[in-house]
Parts: structure tokens; C-alpha cells; sequence
């Protein structure tokens, strides 16, 4: 009788409060429509929100939100609308320098994640590796933000310094403190390396990276180099044409180097224009982080020349996209079509696996430690497992690596700290977090697994 008495005061309750709601509501006008123009309700729609929203209203605001929904609804990440910011930015990125971090990112399942971070970038020197789910900007959560609301949050003047907490596959959450910097428009790093061999190292594709990568075989070429080793690692992909351009300096001509597949399932086939110029044994460097117009070039190379790819599954982005530009400088970039490798595979979502496979070693995937934070003894975090791994590959072997900060591991790390000329005191902050990851990459870049397994395929074509 008691719980009859409470379900009977639920239910009263539960009518009032509707009550309450619904006397808030004035009657319902029915709106006209015309069904056979999709246009009506959107026009009925902004006229009665102009005339009788409670506040004035912005009417850019409204036809920018109008635009950015039917774009959202398409529910395809490289399709966006880009205010004036939003397409400056999106053109810096692909034909001049710009003050940020230097990451790629898209967005990924409503989520805001890292394609691959560019070569010498202050993203690459703290760890951020692809895949990286970002979480928060200073902070600031980014959950429902477009991919450039993201990254007007992230980019910022050089020397300022900007938070991202990160979600990493296997890891967990990740705080990294980024410097941001002067992100350089060169995109083709070149040496002359161990037998007189050729290394190319290419980070994007924006519009000048043909050109430098025809000037950097030149120059190598009058060297007299055995061979090359092309680095496609880490490269976010760009521009299509770039791509083409760059394959058909390694491809016979007449072979094919991509497919466009259109709405309607009709196939364009893009073939090697000119005579092939490299004529020396070549093998490709791929990983994760090589996306979009990278995979293009990975493909067109192995598929139509022969040539071996060397190291870990790209990354898997098989659209293509084009913008186009307002009179206000907004813009609009789509999804147009799906390319497909020279024998018609699509590698969307599935990416490129290598011919051979090597992995970097495990110290070159540890995560990022923050300098700001302080490890001390009785501490228990993922950073003190972090530093624990990085003091054993550097040699320090006696250190246990269980992410608890004990009396031996504070005794390695007065032994480290000794050792480099720093203050012994025990803890790991500042100095002795900036030199442990300092060493840390001079070991990954001195230790290469990967450019060491694609130089030993590579003489094997000699």
C-alpha cells in the first residue's frame, strides 16, 4: 500500500512538471512546404528564425551553420565547409610554412586523431605518434569539434606552448606539453648514406614537392649513388597531382599509376607520362603515418615498378578530395571520388601492407614524458614506467620497469643524472626529463631498424 501511495506521488509528480513544461509552449502553427522543392523547409525555416527568434540573429551565422549541417551529414570526414580562418588555414597548410605544431589530424569516428606528425616538427620531437585520439586542447575537451575548429585550437604564434591530453591505442591517456614552432614549407630531405647510397626523405605533398624531389635525384644522381631508399614515414599525404607527378619519374611510362572511381563506378586510369628517370634499384619506407597521397606513391612504385616496400602498415585513406572557394574566401572541400591502386585495390581503411616487415625498436614508441611534471621516489604513474624504459635502453639495465618509483630506481637516476652533468638529486624533472628524451632520439635515429632492413634489401637488388 506504502509503494502504491510513492508510485501513485511519482506519477502525479511526473503530470505537473509536463504540465509546467507544456505551459511554456505556445500552440502549434503548421508551416507550408513545398515537396517538390528540398529547399522550402530550409527558406521556411531561416525566415521564421529571423522574424521571430527572441533574440536578433546573425544571418551569416545561420547560413553557416545551414551549410556546415548539410555537409556534416554527409558523415565523411575529409568533407568539410571551412569558414575564412578555417580556409586559410587549410591553404597554408599545403602551400607555404605556418606557425603550430606540425600534425595532421582528421577526424576518425567523431573523434579528433593524428594522421602522422611532419619530420622535425616540435609534434614529432615530444612523441606524438598516428592514430593519437586527441582529447583536449589546453584543457578544453574537442568532442563535436570539426577537424579545423581543432585546429585553430591547436595552432598558435611561435613559442607559445600548447596541452593536448591524447588517447593512445594500448596505452592510455597522454599529456603532452608542445612548444609550437615555425613549420617549414620544405618537404624533401636528401644524404648520401652508408655505400653510396641515396636517401630521400619526402613529409608531405603540397605544391612545391615535385620539383624538390626532381632537384634532390639530380643531385644525387650526380653523385653517382648505387641506389636510393625513398622515406615515405610519417608523410600525411597532400596533393594528388604531386603524387602523380613524383610516380612517374619512377614508373615506365604507359604503366599505371592510380584510378579514380567516380560516383557511378566509371574509372579513370592515370598512366606514366615520360620515360621513367630513376633507373637505379630503389626500395620505399612506409609506416603508420604514411597516408592519402603517400599510399598513392607506395602503390604506384611497388605495383607498377617492381620496387619493394620496407617497414609497417600505412595508414589506409583511399578519397579523394577538392575544395572550392566562395567569393568570401570560405570554401567547401569534398569527397569526389575513390582511388585505387594501379590493379584496382582499395586500400581505404585497410592501408598498404609492406613486402618486408620491420618495426622500429620498442624504446622508439615509449610515450612522451612532460618536463613540467615532477617523478620522485613513492610515485606510481605511467611517465615513471616511461622513464624507467628509457634509462634501461640506455644502458642502465639494473633499473626495474614496473612504473613504480622505488629506492633503485632513484639510485639510477642520481647515476644517470651524474653521468650527463646534470644536478643529483634524485628526481626526474626538467633537465634530466629534456636529456633522457634527448639521447632517447639520438638512439632511435642512430638505431633505425627500418632504414637498416630497406638499405639491406635494397643491396640485394645491386
Amino acid at each position: 500500500m506504502k509503494n502504491s501511495k510513492l508510485l501513485i506521488s511519482v506519477i502525479v509528480t511526473a503530470i505537473i512538471t509536463a504540465g509546467i513544461t507544456y505551459n511554456v509552449v505556445q500552440p502549434r502553427e503548421s508551416v507550408s512546404s513545398n515537396p517538390d522543392d528540398p529547399f522550402s523547409k530550409l527558406r521556411s525555416t531561416y525566415d521564421i528564425l529571423q522574424s521571430n527568434y527572441y533574440k536578433d540573429v546573425d544571418t551569416n551565422k545561420l547560413v553557416e551553420g545551414a551549410i556546415k549541417g548539410m555537409v556534416d551529414s554527409l558523415e565523411d570526414p575529409y568533407s568539410v565547409y571551412m569558414d575564412v580562418e578555417e580556409a586559410k588555414s587549410f591553404s597554408e597548410n599545403i602551400s607555404s610554412s605556418f606557425e603550430g605544431i606540425g600534425a595532421e589530424i582528421q577526424e576518425s569516428n567523431g573523434s579528433i586523431m593524428i594522421v602522422s606528425p611532419i619530420k622535425g616538427s616540435p609534434a614529432e620531437e615530444v612523441g606524438l605518434k598516428p592514430k593519437d585520439v586527441i582529447l583536449k586542447v589546453n584543457d578544453e575537451s574537442v568532442e563535436g569539434l570539426s577537424v579545423n575548429e581543432a585546429v585553430l585550437k591547436i595552432r598558435g604564434e611561435k613559442g607559445t606552448k600548447v596541452n593536448l591530453l591524447v588517447q593512445r591505442a594500448g596505452v592510455g591517456e597522454l599529456t603532452f606539453s608542445i612548444t609550437r614552432d615555425t613549420i617549414p614549407l620544405e618537404t624533401v630531405y636528401y644524404e648520401v648514406i652508408e655505400d653510396n647510397i641515396g636517401k630521400i626523405q619526402i613529409t608531405k605533398f603540397s605544391e612545391t614537392t615535385g620539383e624538390e624531389l626532381s632537384n634532390a635525384l639530380k643531385e644525387l644522381q650526380s653523385k653517382n649513388v648505387k641506389g636510393l631508399v625513398l622515406d615515405l614515414r610519417q608523410n600525411p599525404g597532400g596533393l594528388m597531382d604531386q603524387a602523380l607527378l613524383m610516380s612517374d619519374l619512377f614508373v615506365d611510362k604507359g604503366e599505371n599509376i592510380l584510378q579514380v572511381e567516380d560516383r557511378t563506378g566509371a574509372k579513370e586510369v592515370y598512366k606514366a607520362e615520360n620515360d621513367k628517370v630513376v633507373n637505379l634499384p630503389v626500395t620505399v619506407i612506409i609506416d603508420g603515418g604514411t597516408a592519402s597521397a603517400g599510399e598513392i606513391m607506395a602503390a604506384a612504385l611497388h605495383q607498377s615498378a617492381g620496387i619493394p616496400l620496407v617497414g609497417e602498415k600505412t595508414f589506409g585513406k583511399g578519397t579523394v578530395q577538392t575544395a572550392k572557394a566562395f567569393d568570401d574566401s570560405s570554401s567547401v572541400k569534398y569527397t569526389t571520388a575513390k582511388w585505387l591502386t594501379p590493379d584496382g585495390s582499395w586500400i581505404h581503411e585497410k592501408g598498404i601492407e609492406p613486402t618486408v616487415k620491420a618495426e622500429l625498436p620498442a624504446y622508439a614508441n615509449l610515450p612522451y614524458i612532460n618536463p613540467d611534471n615532477v617523478l620522485k621516489l613513492g610515485d606510481s604513474t605511467a611517465e615513471v614506467n616511461a622513464a624507467q624504459q628509457m634509462l634501461k635502453a640506455l644502458g642502465y639495465t639494473d633499473i626495474s620497469e614496473k612504473g613504480y618509483f622505488d629506492e633503485n630506481t632513484e639510485k639510477v637516476v642520481k647515476q644517470f643524472q651524474e653521468d650527463q652533468g646534470l644536478t643529483v638529486d634524485g628526481k626526474i624533472t626538467k633537465d634530466t626529463t629534456i636529456k633522457l628524451i634527448e639521447l632517447i632520439q639520438n638512439k632511435i635515429k642512430d638505431n633505425d631498424t627500418q632504414l637498416e632492413k630497406a638499405i639491406s634489401v635494397l643491396k640485394e637488388q645491386l
